[in-house]
């Protein structure tokens, strides 16, 4: 890793219950979706365990450095998942950049 890499995370909730069949198909598109994002490394899938916070799931990927972080933020698949599903699936989310 160089000093450019930057870890993106992102926290969330869905307006789906939690566990339920819309949930797993938000949490599978994305996954299919953003990693195939040729400049995404390392997208991960997790749910939330700790008790320190009230969110249920997140998302991780890895980029080399800034540019590639900008060009997975403008890539149309990109724009089209947050229009299409995460403005009307996500009820609330924080979100984390990382970088060494």
């Amino acid at each position: 890793m160089t000093q450019e890499w930057i870890q993106h995370s992102v926290i969330f909730n869905l307006k789906h219950k939690k566990g339920s069949e819309e949930a797993r198909q938000f949490l599978a598109d994305g996954q299919e979706i953003l990693s195939s994002i040729p400049v995404v490394k390392n997208f991960r899938v997790y749910r939330q365990v700790s008790a320190k916070n009230d969110y249920d799931y997140g998302f991780s990927m890895e980029f080399a450095n800034q540019e590639e972080y900008e060009t997975y933020n403008a890539h149309p698949l990109h724009t089209a998942f947050v229009q299409e599903r995460w403005v009307t699936e996500v009820e609330r989310f924080l979100e984390i950049d990382y970088q060494l």
